[in-house]
């Protein structure tokens, strides 16, 4: 049952669920928005001759907005307002990729792009703090869980939606075809229930008292830069994302080539690779809950299993096999390579005050951007260029092993942090 944190009085379940509804359709189109121009890389190169650094520049633009606006964004959304913040940047995000039908070269294609990151840079941050207020903590990893399964159906989509239309009517339809869902789910926001802005206080005890002391700057700053938890789990998601990120962009040209497919049927093919994340994302989550009632740090440690075994899959799949059965243990890396990301984003939200759930998660966003995301579609083109796309993904295994040590050293430090940061309170 949906809860508040404490004994604040709690939302219904109804309201939770719409509000949980809308931002699972908003996130969708996010990563619909965000990914549908992998498609469109034969059709770029055809029309303009960019090369595969050029095209993984676009994909990174959009990183790079949100690394730049994310902890602004956050900001707004901590201290000002959920619903109208979300909102605002759905309608941003939705009309930078109608931009993107109408650009004349590579300079204009890229501003768009690098504008629809800036719509985005809040969008997570601020959809994890209404979910962690909205539902209970005891099952929090579960439903961000399920509300990240939207980010592999999103980008499945975009995907198939890209390399179909742009088959059949041209590339500069596709942006427009996607862009007018994501307004109007923006303009719906508007209307949902929202929590109160939370007070940052610290809560000291004195004896057998307690007393309510305002939090200068510098113990906010306190809050991450002397939370080891949030070191290694950010650090760890970084190395993860740079992994997907990298899969999500060049997958489908890498089946095009590797096996002389049509783009149309490598995106639907490199979509379903993604889709089998719609599993192994909500699936993840509920696994570390479930795990949480017996081990405390179990959203540190199921991570560090599932990284593990994404880091192996994929070894399999890019420097052993080829075929059919290289194609089924890619299948089961997509679900594999997700399965850390609600347990971690339930971290940022677990060891941290109330008050700044949506800096928290914008901290780990510019991390997982500056270090993962904005890197891994460049450095994948890159070494592509130089020594072939089978080369340059079969680096990304490195990665996944990285990660599930950072996240396996970040659980030693779990049960102290999360036990600081439970004495703050939320109302609706």
């Amino acid at each position: 049952m949906p809860s508040t944190v404490l004994d604040q009085p709690p939302v219904t379940s109804r309201q939770a669920w719409w509000v949980f509804v809308l931002l699972f359709l908003l996130y969708m189109f996010d990563y619909i928005d965000r990914l549908i121009i992998v498609s469109l890389f034969p059709f770029l190169k055809a029309d303009w001759g960019l090369t595969d650094t050029q095209c993984g520049l676009l994909v990174s633009a959009v990183y790079w907005s949100i690394l730049i606006f994310s902890f602004p964004s956050s900001l707004l959304v901590d201290r000002w307002s959920r619903k109208k913040s979300i909102g605002l940047m759905g309608l941003v995000w939705s009309l930078a990729t109608l931009a993107c039908g109408f650009a004349r070269s590579f300079g204009q294609l890229f501003t768009a792009r690098a504008l629809i990151g800036v719509g985005e840079a809040g969008y997570a941050p601020g959809g994890t703090a209404m979910i962690s207020a909205f539902f209970s903590e005891k099952s929090r990893a579960r439903i961000l869980g399920c509300w990240n399964a939207s980010i592999p159906l999103g980008s499945a989509l975009g995907m198939v939606i890209g390399g179909f239309v742009a088959e059949r009517f041209g590339w500069r339809q596709a942006f427009g075809l996607v862009a007018a869902p994501g307004m109007i789910l923006a303009l719906l926001f508007f209307w949902v229930r929202d929590y109160r802005t939370v007070d940052l206080v610290r809560i000291v005890k004195r004896g057998d008292e307690t007393a309510r002391i305002k939090m200068k700057r510098l113990d906010a700053v306190r809050e991450f830069s002397r939370n080891p938890t949030l070191i290694f789990n950010n650090l760890a998601f970084a190395a993860n994302v740079l992994v997907t990120t990298s899969l999500l962009t060049w997958l489908p040209t890498y089946l095009s080539r590797e096996y002389g497919l049509p783009m149309s049927q490598a995106g639907l093919k490199g979509g379903l690779v993604m889709m089998t994340a719609v599993i192994g994302a909500p699936l993840g989550g509920h696994l570390a809950d479930r795990w949480l009632a017996r081990r405390p740090e179990a959203r540190l440690l199921f991570p560090a299993l599932s990284s593990l075994a994404a880091g192996l899959l994929l070894f399999m799949a890019f420097g052993l096999l080829r075929g059919p059965s290289q194609y089924m243990v890619l299948l089961v890396s997509g679900g594999a390579a997700v399965a850390f990301v609600p347990a971690a984003v339930a971290v940022t939200q677990d060891v941290v005050h109330p008050g700044l759930r949506a800096t928290s998660l914008s901290l780990n966003v510019i991390i997982q951007h500056l270090l993962g995301s904005s890197l891994g579609p460049i450095f994948v083109g890159a070494i592509s260029d130089a020594q072939g796309l089978n080369t340059a993904l079969l680096y990304l295994p490195a990665f996944c092993l990285l990660a599930a040590g950072l996240f396996f050293a970040g659980s030693f430090f779990y049960v102290g942090d999360a036990t600081r940061a439970r004495a703050a309170e939320l109302s609706f």
